[in-house]
Order: C-alpha cells, then sequence, then structure tokens
C-alpha cells in the first residue's frame, strides 16, 4: 500500500503574501476568491487559493503562472488607499504536492502535528516545520498534500520523502 505515495516538485506559482484586515473585501473582489477568516483555513476559486497564515495575514498562490508580476499590480492598484502590506515570494518557496493512502502517515514521520482527517481535515493549513525546515501545509483532498518550502530546502525534504516511502514500503 506504501507504493502508492508519490509526491513532486511543483512548476513555479505566482505567490504573495497580503496583510492588512482592511485590504480583504477589495482584495475578495479583484481575485474573485473569497479570503478565509477562521484560523488554519484555505479558500479556492479557479487558479487561486487563499491561505490563512495567521492573523491578518494571507498566503495567495496562483498556480496558473510562475510570475506574480499581473496579479500582484492588479491588487497594489485596487488596494491603493488602503493600509496593507502585498509582498511577492515567488522565488522564495516551492510547492510540493504530496499524495497517496499513506501521504498523512509518510507526512507525520517529520510533521509534528496529527494529520488525521478529523484533526486536520481538507481545506486545514498552517505553518509548521518538516524535520528542521520551516513549510507551510495544506491539505487538500483526503490523501492530498501541498507543501510550501524554501527553494533551498527542496532536495532535503525530498530525501527525506523519499525515506518516509522506503520506511512504509518495509513496513
Amino acid at each position: 500500500m506504501a507504493n502508492d505515495l508519490t509526491y513532486a516538485v511543483l512548476p513555479g506559482a505566482a505567490r504573495l503574501l497580503l496583510q492588512g484586515e482592511a485590504a480583504i473585501e477589495m482584495a475578495t473582489r479583484i481575485l474573485g476568491c473569497t479570503f478565509p477568516m477562521a484560523a488554519c483555513t484555505s479558500a479556492n476559486a479557479e487558479n487561486i487559493a487563499v491561505l490563512w497564515l495567521g492573523p491578518d495575514e494571507w498566503l495567495i498562490l496562483d498556480q496558473s503562472t510562475p510570475s506574480a508580476e499581473h496579479l500582484r499590480a492588479n491588487l497594489e492598484s485596487g488596494l491603493r488607499g488602503v493600509a496593507h502590506s502585498l509582498v511577492d515570494i515567488s522565488q522564495r518557496q516551492v510547492g510540493i504536492a504530496v499524495a497517496g493512502v499513506n501521504a498523512a502517515c509518510a507526512l507525520n514521520a517529520y510533521v509534528p502535528l496529527d494529520l488525521d482527517i478529523t484533526a486536520f481535515p481538507v481545506g486545514a493549513c498552517t505553518r509548521t516545520v518538516f524535520e528542521k525546515c520551516e513549510i507551510v501545509l495544506w491539505r487538500r483532498a483526503d490523501d492530498q498534500f501541498y507543501l510550501e518550502v524554501g527553494r533551498s530546502f527542496v532536495p532535503y525534504v525530498t530525501a527525506l520523502l523519499d525515506l518516509a516511502a522506503a520506511e512504509l514500503a518495509a513496513a
């Protein structure tokens, strides 16, 4: 059953960090995606995903393009005069998709959270650690996770995922 575990380093995506609750209403109209207001939740609309990272902080992901230039320009234009902070982090991080029946078990080898579906349901997201690496973890489906990882940590994280898969296969 462990053989179903897969992971893939995803192509570039536009990533923006938005801070400023005053900007949420206008940003929602511009993006066409509701901003989650509850802790550790996410929202999706077409190619856009918005993840709640903390009080007054959201990660905006657009996986349809590696550049945030157009998205950032649209938001900056619409948010002119509204108190906010908008930072392009597209080149800083990389997405990794992890999937399979044993995905939660494999991740739990290195993530200190309870990833049971009842404790970390579909749509849940949070900042956490993967062994010694800070990540953003997002559950996209029962058996699908998305990790945001610092670019320089990708070889480290994928090597650990390989190890977890091998250990599951041996069990």
